[in-house]
C-alpha cells in the first residue's frame, strides 16, 4: 500500500511540473512575436556612427539618432540624423548626413609645388611635394590629413626646397681641374686634364674629362685618374697593320689589320688600347688555309655554335652542314661535340 502522505505528494508535483512546462512555451511564443514585430539592426554609414549603444531590438515607434564619426562633420545645410522604427518593421529612410573634414590649405613652398591626389585638402587626403630643376628637398615628400583628436591635420611640416650646390671635386695626381672654385651650382660644370709629363710617357687622362654638378653634393661620375697607359707595340705573324701607325700606343689608341694572302682572320680586325695597358680585345691571329667561319650550326633539332678552319668544301646534306676536311679545329661553344 501507497503511504498516504507520499500519495498526496505525488498529487500536487504534476500540476506544478505542468505549469512550469506552460510557462515556458508561453514565454517563447512571447519572445517569438516580440522578435517580429521588431526592426533590425540600424543601418550603418560611412560618416555617422549611433549616439548610443545599440539594443538587440527595436519596438515600432522608437528613434535611434546618428552623429559623425571622427573626421567627418555636419553636412550644409543640415541632413536628417535620426530614423524611426516603422509599423512594418522597417527603418525609417536616412542617408549620409556628414562629410570628410578638410585640413589647412597648403602652398606652394618656394621654390617648389604641392600636388594634392584627390584635388582637395579632405581628410584622407595626400599632398605630394615637388622641388623646381635646380633644388632638393628637405622634409617629407608626402603629407597626410589625419584625424588629431576632433580635428584633422596635416602629419608634418611642409618640405623646403633648398637649392643644389655641390662642394668642388677631389682633385687628381698627375693633374689639374681648369675652373676651381668652392662651391658649384646645378647643372655647373668642372673640367680635368692632365699636366705635363717628366718621363718618356705622356699622361692618359682615364674616365670622364667633364663632370657635371647634378644634386645635392653629387656630381655626374667619379673623378678621372691622369696616368701613363701605354699597349705594347701589336705584331701579326702574316698579317698587317692597315691604319693607326704610330710609334707609342697610349690610351684609346686604336689600329686596324688584314692578313696576307693565303691567310685568315680569327679574332676583331680592329683593337683599342684599354685603361690598364692592354689591347681591347686581343690582338688577332692569321692563319694558313681556306675561310671557313659559320657561326651556327642547324638542324632540326638543335643548334650548334662552331667554327672551323682549314676546310677542303663544305656540303649540305639532309638539312645538316658535313665538314669534310684534312685538318679541323672546331671549337663548339654548346655541345662540345666534334663534328666529321
Amino acid at each position: 500500500l501507497e503511504h498516504p502522505v507520499c500519495r498526496e505528494c505525488s498529487t500536487k508535483r504534476r500540476p506544478q511540473s505542468l505549469a512550469d512546462e506552460g510557462d515556458k512555451v508561453l514565454y517563447f511564443h512571447v519572445l517569438i512575436l516580440s522578435y517580429l514585430d521588431a526592426c533590425g539592426d540600424p543601418p550603418r554609414f560611412e560618416t555617422m556612427r549611433l549616439q548610443h549603444a545599440p539594443k538587440p531590438n527595436y519596438s515600432p515607434g522608437e528613434t535611434i539618432h546618428y552623429k559623425c564619426r571622427l573626421g567627418f562633420r555636419p553636412m550644409a545645410p543640415p541632413l536628417p540624423t535620426s530614423a524611426v522604427c516603422q509599423d512594418d518593421n522597417t527603418w525609417s529612410p536616412l542617408q549620409e548626413a556628414c562629410t570628410r573634414k578638410l585640413c589647412p590649405n597648403l602652398g606652394d613652398p618656394v621654390n617648389g609645388q604641392v600636388n594634392y591626389v584627390n584635388g582637395s585638402t579632405m581628410f584622407g587626403s595626400q599632398a605630394h611635394y615637388v622641388c623646381n630643376e635646380g633644388f632638393y628637398m628637405i622634409g617629407s615628400r608626402i603629407l597626410y590629413c589625419e584625424i588629431s583628436g576632433n580635428n584633422v591635420i596635416w602629419d608634418d611640416n611642409p618640405p623646403l626646397c633648398e637649392r643644389v650646390l655641390c662642394a668642388t671635386p677631389r682633385n687628381i695626381t698627375n693633374g689639374r681641374i681648369t675652373n676651381y672654385k668652392d662651391e658649384y651650382e646645378y647643372n655647373e660644370i668642372v673640367t680635368y686634364s692632365c699636366n705635363p709629363s717628366d718621363g718618356p710617357d705622356e699622361y692618359s687622362l682615364v674616365g670622364e674629362s667633364v663632370l657635371v654638378c647634378v644634386d645635392s653634393d653629387r656630381w655626374s661620375s667619379d673623378s678621372p685618374q691622369c696616368k701613363v697607359v701605354k699597349c705594347e707595340y701589336p705584331v701579326v705573324e702574316h698579317g698587317k697593320m692597315v691604319s693607326g701607325f704610330r710609334k707609342k700606343f697610349y690610351y684609346k689608341s686604336q689600329v686596324a689589320f688584314e692578313c696576307n694572302q693565303g691567310f685568315y682572320l680569327h679574332g676583331s680586325n680592329t683593337i683599342v688600347c684599354g685603361a690598364n695597358s692592354t689591347w681591347e680585345p686581343k690582338i688577332p691571329m692569321c692563319t694558313k688555309g681556306t675561310n671557313c667561319d659559320v657561326s651556327m650550326l642547324c638542324t632540326s633539332h638543335r643548334c650548334i655554335n662552331f667554327s672551323c678552319i682549314a676546310f677542303l668544301h663544305v656540303k649540305w646534306i639532309a638539312n645538316i652542314f658535313q665538314c669534310k676536311l684534312k685538318h679541323v679545329n672546331f671549337y663548339l661553344n654548346k655541345y662540345k661535340k666534334l663534328i666529321k
